[in-house]
């Protein structure tokens, strides 16, 4: 399920089955480094999709959760947790991050996190683009069923 009219009719009547909720951690910046993180969003936006599509019907994709890179760790920190113990209370047993950003793997959510590799997308050859995305998400869809079975 992704955040699509469609997709959010089919979620409201089988709600019951759709129990993970992904949002992607997406870091932007306009000055230096405003390349390398748009090529991570990329890349952390095609892992998602394709983990999303191979579970469908279990995991809802849902809007990145963006932000500036500089902005205070803490107040991130508590904006997300806000945004877990909401969609926790709407229903999802599990919520998980997709991330290129690694200080998402230190703190209070790290145990949900998946940090997808830096690398540089623009010239790479899309067959390799593809293979690194299908690695990727089977790589995150292991997290998710190793969390899974944990709680």
């Amino acid at each position: 399920m992704k955040w699509t009219s469609g997709d959010v009719a089919i979620y409201e009547k089988e709600r019951d089955y759709i129990d993970t909720a992904l949002i992607p951690l997406l870091p932007v910046a306009i000055d230096q480094g405003a390349r390398r993180l748009a090529s991570g969003g990329e890349l952390v936006g095609l892992v998602a999709a394709e983990a999303e599509r191979q579970l469908r019907g279990r995991v809802f994709l849902l809007p990145a959760f963006v932000y500036f890179a500089d902005e205070p760790r803490p107040s991130l920190a508590e904006r997300l947790a806000g945004w877990t113990s909401r969609l926790g209370q709407e229903g999802m047993k599990h919520v998980f991050y997709v991330t290129c950003d690694p200080a998402w793997q230190e703190g209070e959510e790290a145990d949900r996190v998946w940090l997808v590799p830096d690398v540089p997308l623009e010239n790479m050859e899309e067959s390799y683009r593809h293979e690194l995305v299908k690695e990727q998400a089977a790589e995150l869809i292991r997290f998710f069923v190793s969390c899974w079975t944990k709680r």
